[in-house]
């Protein structure tokens, strides 16, 4: 299957980890919410560095929660809510230990098509729909998990010429068009609330 680029405006190194490690992509979605994506998706490069290795999931289920907040809340801080999000990447973590022997790529091998793919990653810690969503898009576009029905489950996230999310960043030109969308996606909720 061909795979995309996926390059965020972040250090290399981060981009290439998330390139090779279903964890650090699976973690920098974990992150990815009420701080900028450059931030979320770099954070389990900065991670790595703080641990100085690459940790896998069951080290980091086991991890000790305290410890592992001060990890991710040494500045500058892994995450605007450090304690909480060392909490959320320790539960997600501890549901891949416990459903997938602690692969993350097991999340979404040998689905039977995008919906039981979508169903997978909402029953992860914190995976709401849209995020859920997003995931979904992100794995079809840019990483080759192209299960049958993958567009549809991915919503309008799935669509070929979209601009709505991290799974549509490319370059700077696709990253302007990601961030012009979601600007005007607050402005019209914003408006609706009146």
């Amino acid at each position: 299957m061909d795979r995309m680029t996926f390059s965020l405006p972040i250090d290399p190194q981060a981009n290439r980890l998330l390139e090779r490690s279903p964890l650090a992509l699976l973690l920098g979605m974990t992150l990815d919410q009420q701080i900028p994506m450059e931030k979320a998706f770099s954070s389990p490069y900065v991670l790595t560095q703080r641990l100085g290795h690459e940790p896998d999931a069951r080290e980091l289920a086991g991890y000790d929660p305290d410890a592992l907040v001060a990890v991710f809340a040494e500045p500058p801080a892994l995450h605007r809510f450090p304690k909480a999000m060392a909490a959320r990447t320790q539960e997600v973590c501890r549901v891949l230990v416990d459903r997938y022997d602690g692969d993350a790529a097991r999340l979404w091998a040998d689905v039977a098509d995008g919906r039981e793919l979508l169903r997978r990653i909402t029953e992860l810690p914190g995976f709401g729909r849209q995020k859920a969503q997003i995931l979904v898009a992100l794995l079809g576009k840019r990483y080759g998990v192209t299960p049958a029905g993958w567009r549809e489950a991915a919503g309008g996230y799935g669509d070929a010429d979209a601009y709505r999310s991290v799974a549509d960043v490319a370059d700077a030109d696709s990253l302007r068009r990601v961030r012009e969308y979601k600007q005007r996606m607050k402005a019209e909720a914003k408006a609706a609330k009146g």
